[in-house]
């Protein structure tokens, strides 16, 4: 994975400027830019979302190189292959109750087309009932990657359905 300071570098490129001008926007000197790119040092805590915001991209994508859990849409050509990802179903009860549920696409996707399916609740929730899970594979073979669903229910459940 890229570093940081690799990142800053490229994002400054793909805006065509120089260090000099990014230092003059972020309130810097050319010199912290410099040791920034070649991870001699970071930059600022408060800094950071400003270089978020300048270069269009999120503080995950900044530090992190990728989005986390966000939803995004792949381009074509950076997709992966719908056999290698895998629905992640995450529900944490109110009673303290931790679930979580791994699925091949391709099992998922078979078991709705021959509707078998199983009973998608987590006890005596029902809100995973009301998942259209046709709904989401249509959506990841478009390209959407991410935290697809979120659901926190009254009760004081929380439900998360993310493809990988």
């Amino acid at each position: 994975m890229a570093s940081l300071g690799s990142r800053i570098s490229e994002y400054r490129r793909q805006r065509n400027i120089t260090q000099e001008q990014l230092a003059e926007i972020m309130g810097v000197t050319s010199q912290a830019v410099s040791k920034w790119e070649n991870d001699i040092s970071c930059p600022d805590i408060g800094v950071m979302p400003q270089l978020a915001d300048y270069f269009g991209v999120s503080l995950d994508r900044l530090l992190r190189g990728e989005e986390s859990g966000a939803v995004r849409m792949m381009p074509a050509g950076e997709r992966k292959a719908f056999d290698q990802l895998v629905l992640r179903i995450k529900v944490l009860s109110a009673d303290g109750d931790k679930v979580k549920v791994n699925l091949p696409m391709p099992l998922l996707k078979a078991g709705i087309e021959i509707g078998a399916l199983m009973n998608m609740s987590a006890g005596s929730n029902d809100a995973l009932k009301n998942i259209d899970f046709a709904a989401i594979i249509k959506m990841v073979e478009s390209g959407m990657m991410g935290n697809l669903v979120e659901v926190n229910s009254a009760d004081g459940h929380i439900i998360t359905v993310s493809v990988e």
